[in-house]
């Protein structure tokens, strides 16, 4: 019998996907898992991301967000609760020390259908950008570019990432302060193409709660050494605000987060998406 199939039959016999069989039985653990399960379901329900029959390719780093979210939709199809084929995927970006051999052992070994790819994004970014620059949006987009064509080779109708909560307040507040534009990370959106859509199921899961569940799962992290090491970053000042905030006014990050899904165009100032000029008292 080769591995994937060891891995199946495991998990079989501990009526689990063969991710879960050494995880915590405590209460804590369980809990976690139930809430970070409820929140993924509430977001696909609420953005209506699932087509019954459809092929996903979930766009796998190395890192707990990506873990956690590879780990919860096959949670999801072994319960009979996800109608879609999983493919994982992670692309290889040529970056200095990248352990090359972590991500496909790891996914063999515990029976997951996954593609690795190679294509050296990494030296494009160090070649056109500074070393003083930051290297995140020029990576994003030449990794989003090689997943859209992964996902049309592999007929995958969806590519699936993992940005959470967290991820999409800050990118709010980076719009907001830099931007000057109201927006963030939509859960859902279609390519420019107009023929992958892209999907955020974590996006009503809090990045510690995350954190937590990879710790208790014993994902193999792998840090990123492009722009993991880079100091300054304007996420970064997004991301302590945001944590101040909370620290200060626990809560407050649902809150905003429920603020986003809760817009009232009358109460802002932009004349494209209300008819101001329209307003006038009754009866004139």
């Amino acid at each position: 019998m080769n591995i994937h199939a060891d891995a199946l039959a495991e998990a079989d016999r501990s009526g689990s996907h063969p991710l879960f069989r050494d995880v915590p039985s405590s209460v804590e653990f369980n809990k976690l898992r139930k809430r970070l399960l409820r929140q993924l379901r509430q977001a696909m329900e609420d953005f209506s991301m699932v087509r019954p029959g459809e092929r996903w390719l979930v766009a796998l780093s190395g890192g707990k967000d990506s873990y956690g979210l590879l780990a919860l939709l096959l949670d999801l199809k072994w319960r009979g609760l996800l109608s879609v084929d999983l493919l994982a995927c992670n692309l290889d970006q040529g970056q200095p020390n990248f352990p090359k051999n972590v991500l496909p052992d790891y996914l063999s070994a515990h029976g997951v259908p996954h593609r690795i790819e190679y294509q050296d994004t990494y030296s494009v970014v160090t070649e056109k950008l500074p070393e003083t620059s930051t290297y995140c949006s020029l990576c994003s987009r030449l990794r989003r570019g090689h997943l859209y064509r992964i996902a049309r080779e592999e007929g995958c109708a969806a590519l699936v990432l993992g940005h959470h909560r967290e991820d999409i307040l800050e990118t709010f507040f980076l719009n907001l302060f830099h931007g000057g534009r109201l927006a963030a990370m939509p859960p859902k959106l279609l390519n420019d193409e107009g023929d992958v859509m892209v999907l955020r199921p974590l996006s009503y899961c809090a990045e510690a709660d995350l954190e937590k569940f990879a710790a208790a799962m014993k994902f193999p992290i792998i840090p990123c050494d492009l722009c993991g090491s880079q100091d300054g970053l304007q996420r970064n000042a997004m991301k302590a605000m945001l944590d101040e905030i909370e620290r200060r006014m626990p809560g407050r990050k649902d809150t905003m987060i429920r603020a986003l899904t809760n817009v009232r165009p009358s109460h802002l100032l932009d004349r494209k998406l209300f008819d101001f000029g329209g307003l006038a008292p009754v009866g004139v």
